[in-house]
């Protein structure tokens, strides 16, 4: 199958990087790279992944190439790790969120608590204008934010990914993922583009947690992080 043809979801990276948010990357044609104040994504035209290794400048950068296999290391680089995913998509219909008083619209001021709860959880890449995809929200609990959900690429027309899902590990199992899910979920069908995300493939309560959602099962991917070769 074709990069260029297939499903936009294919390869979510490549094409957010070549349409809807080609203005966030820093290396465009045959490689395409992320800003990495956003993230450490990055993608190869068909045949040009040998182009990879020049995306990474020092023995400390990692690219994460998001792809239906894993993506042996070209010269120069190695392999830091691979990570199956499940990508997932919510294209059946959903019900409207109710108005939660209590889910706030998250900005700038409140990005040092959001790194902080991105950091210790780990839901996926951070960085310092992760937060500026697009609108994340989240819950505050005496006055600390306890969870947040937001969103990431948009890799064609009519698509954008739910992203940064997490919770402080003292205030799960009060259902506030859900919550938050079901709002950014609102926000991007307002405006007429269908959900999807992906989930570590060996998180079976968080897939559990999608699929009751709304969300389906699309396909495996992999995410294949590699450095500068030592």
């Amino acid at each position: 199958m074709s990069m260029e043809t297939g499903h936009p979801l294919d390869r979510p990276v490549w094409n957010a990087l070549g349409g809807r948010q080609a203005s966030l990357a820093v290396a465009r044609g045959d490689v395409r790279r992320l800003d990495p104040a956003y993230g450490p994504f990055a993608a190869a035209a068909p045949g040009c992944k040998a182009a990879l290794a020049g995306l990474l400048h020092d023995i400390a950068d990692e690219v994460w190439l998001v792809e239906p296999g894993t993506v042996p290391p070209p010269p120069g680089t190695r392999t830091v790790r691979t990570a199956p995913l499940l990508q997932m998509i919510a294209d059946g219909g959903l019900p409207l969120a109710p108005h939660e008083a209590d889910i706030v619209p998250l900005g700038e001021g409140d990005v040092p608590e959001m790194t902080a709860l991105a950091l210790a959880t780990e839901p996926g890449p951070w960085g310092p204008s992760t937060w500026r995809y697009g609108q994340f929200y989240g819950v505050r609990i005496d006055g600390r934010l306890a969870a947040m959900a937001g969103e990431r690429m948009r890799p064609g027309d009519g698509l954008a990914e739910v992203s940064g899902v997490c919770t402080w590990p003292e205030f799960r199992g009060q259902g506030l993922a859900a919550r938050l899910i079901r709002r950014v979920v609102a926000g991007l069908i307002a405006r007429g583009d269908t959900p999807f995300l992906h989930s570590y493939a060996g998180n079976a309560g968080a897939i559990r947690l999608y699929e009751s959602l709304g969300f389906r099962p699309r396909r495996e991917m992999v995410a294949t992080i590699l450095g500068k070769a030592e």
